[in-house]
C-alpha cells in the first residue's frame, strides 16, 4: 500500500508523542491510532513511568482506541508508529485486527515486522496487517539515537543487565 500525504500528517503526530517520551526520560517511541480519518489515540511510551514492560506506546493506543468504539476488534483501524514494533506489540495488533500498520525506522534488533520477524504478514496466523514502513524514517531514527546516546554518555549510568 502506497505512503499517502495524510500518512506523514498521522506520522508527524506520531513524532510528537515521541519526543514527549523523550523529555520524560521514555524510549521515544510515539503511536497514534486513526479510524476513519479521525485520531481515537495518541501515546507514548510509559514503561518507566507507569512501571509496567507492557506501557509500549503501540499497546497503550490500540487499549485506549478500544475502549473508545468500545470494541476490541480494530478492523478499520492505521496505527502510526515511530518505530517497528516488537513481538508483543505486533502480535497485540494480530489479536485486535488491526488493518494497517504505518511506521517509521526499522528496529534491528528487536523489530518484529521486517527487521527479525515477520509475524503481521505470516501466513499460519489468523488475521494479517497491511504494513506501510520508512514514513518520517530519518527524524524517527534521530530521536531514537540522540536518546541512546545522551544514556550512554550520562554518569551513573546503570550498568544492570537489561
Amino acid at each position: 500500500m502506497g505512503v499517502t500525504a495524510s500518512d506523514i500528517d498521522f506520522m508527524r503526530y506520531a513524532l510528537e508523542e515521541a519526543e514527549k517520551a523523550y523529555r520524560e526520560g521514555e524510549v521515544p517511541v510515539g503511536a497514534v491510532l486513526v479510524i476513519g480519518g479521525e485520531i481515537v489515540a495518541k501515546t507514548h511510551n510509559r514503561r518507566e513511568s507507569d512501571l509496567d514492560p507492557s506501557a509500549h506506546a503501540e499497546v497503550l493506543a490500540l487499549r485506549e482506541g478500544s475502549r473508545k468504539i468500545r470494541n476490541w476488534r480494530l478492523s478499520g483501524a492505521t496505527l502510526y508508529v515511530t518505530k517497528e514494533p516488537c513481538i508483543m506489540c505486533a502480535g497485540t495488533m494480530v489479536n485486535a485486527r488491526l488493518c494497517r500498520l504505518v511506521y517509521g525506522c526499522g528496529d534491528m534488533k528487536g523489530g518484529a515486522v521486517r527487521s527479525l520477524y515477520q509475524l503481521l504478514s505470516d501466513r499460519r496466523l489468523n488475521h494479517r496487517v497491511d504494513i506501510s514502513r520508512g514514513v518520517l524514517e530519518e527524524e524517527s531514527a534521530l530521536l531514537l539515537k540522540r536518546f541512546f546516546r545522551e544514556r550512554r554518555t550520562a554518569p551513573g549510568k546503570d550498568k544492570s543487565c537489561s
